[in-house]
């Protein structure tokens, strides 16, 4: 790639936000409505949380410019052993968090089919819009790449329309009467909402791949890394805040698309038909985009000897490999299933950044394995602080999920390791 035609750290910092910026935040107020506007702190906390790992995994970009993402970070700096535990975690979060975006367009799917509210109405929606993306993955590559580009800046619109209206009809007393509407000390919530939160930083461990295509990759990998998380911070507060101090949150605890009806209140019926459609389609757009990213690093475990032959071991991706995505997705979907779809969505999506969260701490070890320079080793250490405060914090529930998880993946370890690399 020529100098002039290599990227200069502000759009590749439009490219990083661009990453983050997805369909997961257009359910978040309503998952975050028995915390309240006091989620406004953890919105905070996370933001600096992400800052840390962005500069982690710029340092790994730098430092092992050759690996293949997480598992590869984790393998080479910890050992083989560590490296199958991350690509497992990484793997399980996207057919989890596969439901949740499925989820999030049921939720705005309601908006104008109110009868999708119910729980098994909800998951045989969720099962049906899981099952339609998996069928275009399995038409080709090409068709959910085009479709996820197609949705890309129409994602943007719930938000931006909502800071605009928000802010245009902000009520203070309405905020501040949100502030902690269940009474429970600080201490205690904004931590544990934090896996909640987090969701929606979720592929910060992209911003350190665009360091060949910079001009000034020394200087613009770190300008480029924190300035996309800053940007992408500031829209998801601002957004927060803007619903906050229009809809109080009681009335965001039973809602299935906050964005919309934060439209509707301020500027009509028509508007939140707008912002509604939009999110159903950013939403299978990231559906779609992940579906395929679900199956490619099952395809990538399999050729280490993580994961069964059926996910593919060659070149080409086989049938076997989103049929048997589909049915663990569908599954997720009907057994995660409650009577509130921010409820099924809260679970979902906190399943998924803590299974996420703990393979960042394997990448934050494999870092301080790697190098002696202080900076990285600051960021690891932050990063790992926040990770494994943020997984503590995220409750009983989550955290005996993970320990079940990983004890399974433990156990099979030991039929694993004798299985060979691909070499196909």
């Amino acid at each position: 790639m020529t100098p002039q035609k290599k990227l200069g750290w502000g759009l590749a910092a439009l490219l990083v936000a661009g990453n983050m910026i997805g369909s997961g935040v257009y359910l978040l107020p309503s998952t975050l409505a028995p915390v309240g506007s006091s989620s406004l702190i953890g919105w905070i906390v996370a933001s600096v949380g992400a800052l840390a790992l962005a500069v982690m995994f710029a340092g790994l970009g730098r430092l092992r410019p050759q690996a293949d993402g997480l598992t590869d970070y984790a393998g080479e700096g910890l050992g083989r052993f560590f490296g199958y535990q991350a690509s497992l975690a990484y793997w399980a979060a996207g057919w989890v968090g596969n439901c949740a975006i499925a989820v999030a367009a049921t939720g705005y799917l309601a908006y104008f089919f109110p009868a999708l509210e119910g729980r098994w109405a909800g998951a045989l929606s969720n099962v049906g819009l899981i099952c339609l993306m998996t069928l275009a993955y399995m038409g080709g590559a090409r068709i959910v790449a085009r479709f996820g580009g197609a949705t890309l800046l129409i994602g943007l619109a719930p938000l931006v329309i909502a800071i605009v209206a928000g802010f245009a009809a902000f009520q203070p007393e309405v905020f501040s009467a949100s502030w902690n509407p269940a009474d429970v000390p600080l201490a205690s919530s904004v931590p544990a909402s934090l896996a909640l939160i987090f969701w929606a930083f979720l592929g910060v461990e992209s911003a350190g791949v665009l360091a060949a295509r910079l001009k000034d990759p020394e200087r613009d990998v770190g300008r480029a890394t924190l300035g996309g998380v800053l940007l992408a911070a500031v829209v998801y507060i601002a957004a927060s805040v803007a619903v906050f101090g229009v809809i109080p949150a009681s009335d965001l605890a039973t809602s299935t698309s906050p964005f919309a009806d934060l439209a509707g209140r301020v500027m009509g019926a028509a508007a939140a038909g707008f912002v509604a459609v939009c999110a159903i389609a950013k939403a299978m757009g990231t559906l779609g985009g992940w579906i395929m990213l679900t199956g490619e690093t099952a395809r990538s475990a399999a050729r280490r000897g993580f994961l069964p032959a059926a996910f593919g071991t060659g070149e080409r991706t086989p049938v076997s490999n989103p049929l048997i995505h589909a049915a663990l997705m569908s599954l997720i979907a009907i057994l995660s299933a409650q009577p509130n779809l921010a409820d099924q969505f809260g679970l979902l999506i906190g399943m998924t950044t803590v299974l996420i969260l703990v393979a960042y701490v394997l990448c934050a070890l494999a870092l301080m394995r790697f190098t002696s320079a202080w900076r990285w080793r600051l960021a690891a250490l932050i990063s790992l602080a926040f990770c494994a405060w943020a997984v503590a914090a995220s409750g009983v529930t989550l955290i005996w999920i993970t320990l079940g998880f990983f004890a399974l993946t433990s156990v099979a370890w030991h039929f694993v390791r004798r299985a060979p690399a691909s070499t196909a």
